[in-house]
């Protein structure tokens, strides 16, 4: 029923006023929602994409420091003996770290297996940013022509 008043005379009139609540309410769940998802927007792994077509690769004196990454999603690392070895998360970071330290510059590169899940890949990067890699690279098979 529509909020009405009694004028001076006996007669109904309706109110003319605005109720408020149901926009506060929606105001607030609103922002509760932009709360929770700002903070889950700016994680992310850094990445630098080419602006052009991609294009090989410039070969250095200097070899790169490859992840593999097999189907499984275990993580293989191509520097020291154990290269066909898979490496656990904390090996890899600290492995990667000091050779990077020890030859700064090295490009850092991730090759990922076909049938590789993506997260798998994804985790292999965040890895090397941990490890304190400036730019990670991935590493591609030329298409048949």
């Amino acid at each position: 029923m529509a909020n009405v008043t009694k004028s001076k005379r006996g007669t109904r009139r309706p109110m003319a006023e605005m109720n408020v609540v149901p926009y506060i309410d929606v105001m607030l769940v609103l922002l509760v929602i932009f709360m929770v998802t700002a903070p889950l927007l700016s994680q992310g792994v850094r990445v630098d994409l080419p602006r052009a077509s991609a294009n090989p690769i410039a070969e250095s004196d200097q070899q790169p420091v490859v992840v593999t990454v097999d189907a499984s999603g275990r993580y293989y690392l191509n520097q020291g003996e154990d290269a066909l070895e898979p490496l656990p998360a904390k090996r890899l970071i600290a492995r990667v770290a000091a050779y990077l330290k020890l030859h700064p510059g090295t490009q850092v590169l991730v090759r990922g297996d076909e049938a590789a899940s993506y997260g798998d890949v994804v985790g292999a990067m965040v890895l090397l940013q941990k490890a304190g890699a400036p730019g990670v690279g991935l590493v591609t098979q030329t298409p048949p022509n």
